[in-house]
C-alpha cells in the first residue's frame, strides 16, 4: 500500500466514523421527543378530580380545548370527572391505575401532596413519583357569610358559633375552618356531606348553612349574589391582601404567636400548587416532555388568555420545576412540624 493509498484509507475510515456519530446523535436527539405521529388519531383522557361546575372543572375544560391544538398530532381530549373523596380517588387512580402510555393525565386537589406527606389514610401515593406537567392559577382562599349569619366580622368567630359546610377532610371548605378552630380557638361548626362549592353555595342560599370557605376564584360566578347583599366576604386565609377585595381582613391578624403563624403557613402552602396536572409515574420521558411543552404553549396562547380574562378565570402558568420544588419542600419539613400539623387538619378517618 502506497502512502497515498494509506492516507485515502484513513480518510475513508474517518468519514465513516463521523457519519455514525452524526447518525447516533440524531437518533438520540429524536428519542428525547415523542414521535410526531404518536398522538395522531388518539383519544387522550383528562381526569378532573372535582365535580362539574367547580373551578378545577371549568378551568380544565377551557384548557383542554387549547391544549389539544398544541400537542403534536392534535389528539382529541376527553374530560372525565372523578370527584369522589375530595379528589383523592382521582389522585389514587392517576398514581396506580391509569395507563402509563401518555394517554391519560389529570388534576386533583392542591391539598393532596401535603395530605400524602402527612400520611392521610386514604391517600395511597407518593407525590414525588408523579410526572408534574404544569399548574394553573395562584389561588387565594376566603370564607364568606350569608346576610342572615350570626357573625359579621372575624372577631365574632371567637364568641359565636358559625355554621359552615364541608366537602370532606381533604377539601378547603373543611380544612380551613377546622384549622382556624384548632389554631385560634374560633367557633366554626362544620357540617359535612356536600359535594363541592356549587352545592355549598346552594345550601347557603337555602339557609342550611351560614357560610363556607373556598378559593376566591370559585366565587366569581356568584358576583350577583354579592352585589345583591346575599353573600359577604368574612375573612381571607392569606397574609397578603387580595387585590380585588383589599378591605377583607386576614385570619393571620388574629394570630397571637409566631408558632400559630408558622403552622398556618405550612397548612396553607398548598396554594402554591394551584390546579396541578400530572402524568402517572412510569410515563416515557419523551411523552412527558411533549406534554410539558404543550402546556406551556397552550397557557401562553393569546386566544386562551383572552378567554380566561373574559370569563375571569385565573390561568396563571406554574412550571413543573416550581411544583417539584414545592413537593421537595414538603418532604424537607421537620417531622415534629408534620406531627403538629396532623393534629390541626380535619380527622383523616
Amino acid at each position: 500500500m502506497t502512502v497515498v493509498d494509506w492516507c485515502c484509507w484513513q480518510k475513508s475510515i474517518a468519514a465513516t466514523l463521523l457519519t455514525c456519530v452524526i447518525s447516533f446523535g440524531a437518533y438520540s436527539g429524536a428519542s428525547a421527543q415523542a414521535p410526531p405521529d404518536f398522538y395522531k388519531n388518539k383519544q387522550v383522557r383528562m381526569i378532573i378530580g372535582h365535580g362539574a361546575g367547580n373551578d378545577y372543572d371549568l378551568a380544565g375544560r377551557v384548557l383542554a380545548r387549547y391544549l389539544q391544538k398544541h400537542i403534536p398530532g392534535q389528539p382529541t381530549i376527553v374530560v372525565q370527572n372523578m370527584p369522589a373523596a375530595a379528589s383523592v380517588a382521582a389522585a389514587n387512580f392517576l398514581y396506580a391505575q391509569a395507563p402509563q402510555d401518555g394517554t391519560v393525565f389529570g388534576s386533583f386537589s392542591r391539598n393532596v401532596p401535603s395530605q400524602a406527606r402527612m400520611g392521610q389514610a386514604n391517600v395511597d401515593l407518593d407525590p414525588r413519583r408523579f410526572n408534574w406537567l404544569a399548574a394553573t392559577s395562584l389561588p387565594v382562599r376566603v370564607c364568606i357569610r350569608t346576610s342572615a349569619a350570626s357573625v359579621s366580622s372575624p372577631a365574632d368567630l371567637f364568641t359565636r358559633e358559625f355554621i359552615v359546610g364541608g366537602a370532606g377532610a381533604g377539601s378547603a371548605p373543611s380544612i380551613l375552618p377546622t384549622v382556624f378552630n384548632r389554631v385560634h380557638g374560633t367557633r366554626f361548626r362544620v357540617v359535612e356531606g356536600y359535594r363541592g362549592t356549587t352545592d355549598l353555595v346552594l345550601a347557603a342560599e337555602r339557609g342550611e348553612i351560614q357560610g363556607l370557605c373556598a378559593s376566591f376564584g370559585q366565587f366569581r360566578v356568584y358576583e350577583q349574589l354579592f352585589r345583591d347583599g346575599k353573600l359577604h366576604f368574612l375573612l381571607r386565609a392569606e397574609e397578603s391582601p387580595i387585590a380585588e377585595i383589599p378591605e377583607v381582613p386576614s385570619i393571620f391578624d388574629y394570630a397571637k404567636t409566631s408558632e400559630q403563624r408558622q403552622l398556618m403557613r405550612f397548612v396553607f402552602s398548598s396554594t402554591g400548587f394551584g390546579r396541578p396536572y400530572v402524568f402517572p409515574p412510569g410515563v416515557p420521558k419523551e411523552h412527558v416532555q411533549t406534554m410539558r411543552k404543550a402546556f406551556a404553549d397552550a397557557l401562553s396562547d393569546p386566544d386562551l388568555v383572552a378567554e380566561a380574562n373574559r370569563i375571569k378565570m385565573d390561568m396563571t402558568y406554574r412550571t413543573p420545576d416550581q411544583l417539584e420544588r414545592l413537593v421537595a419542600d414538603l418532604y424537607e419539613a421537620p417531622p415534629a412540624l408534620i406531627e403538629t400539623v396532623k393534629k390541626l387538619v380535619p380527622d383523616q378517618r
